[in-house]
């Protein structure tokens, strides 16, 4: 594929939405009619999608512990909700793609940002796009996470690749995008990330 860091760049949002979000694309996007109304208040929290510096670019995903609580097993990019020592919520997913993974934050260089996400679940999610150079450490805190791997950006750009499924939850249907890549199942929000991400990459 074409990769260059310079059109990486001119395709993302240049600087992140001001403080509380107010995002436009969200967990519904595919069944409107089925939409929920907005809670009061959402938690502002983000997540880095880290693009691997190779020859082939890469991107890392994480998967959570079976034994977590909330969306055990599944497949995410590395993030969470700022907190308070936080000045931003680049810095919110920096700090959590530390603690997760052990990558440092002088390994990520942030290229800039998707649209603002809204999960069924009362997260407003700022998707943060960092190049990530090789060389990094994983120490993977597995109180967390599962597992630690990598799928080829080219993979992901692939429409022939992306799927839907679609299911109830809390009574409502919920249509949502799928990616499968050596027995991994990415789908739900980091699904729509990725394919937000394929719309910015692919726009004219």
């Amino acid at each position: 594929m074409n990769f260059t860091v310079e059109r990486l760049r001119e395709r993302l949002l240049a600087e992140p939405p001001s403080l509380p979000l107010e995002p436009r694309r969200g967990d519904y996007d595919l069944d409107p009619a089925h939409r929920p109304p907005r809670p009061a208040k959402l938690t502002q929290a983000a997540v880095l999608m880290p693009i691997v510096e190779r020859e082939e670019p890469s991107v890392l995903f994480t998967e959570r512990s079976a034994a977590l609580a909330r969306h055990a097993g599944q497949v995410s990019f590395p993030g969470g909700r700022i907190d308070a020592a936080d000045e931003s919520l680049v810095r919110t997913a920096l700090r959590e793609t530390q603690e997760e993974t052990g990558i440092a934050p002088e390994f990520v260089s942030v290229a800039g940002f998707l649209d603002a996400y809204e999960t069924g679940t009362g997260f407003a999610i700022l998707p943060v796009v960092g190049l990530l150079t090789p060389g990094f450490a994983l120490v993977p805190d597995t109180n967390e996470v599962a597992e630690i791997f990598e799928v080829p950006l080219a993979f992901l750009l692939d429409p022939a690749n992306r799927g839907r499924d679609r299911m109830e939850w809390r009574g409502r249907l919920r249509s949502y995008y799928v990616f499968r890549y050596n027995g991994h199942t990415i789908w739900g929000a980091t699904a729509a990330m990725l394919v937000n991400f394929a719309e910015r990459w692919n726009a004219e």
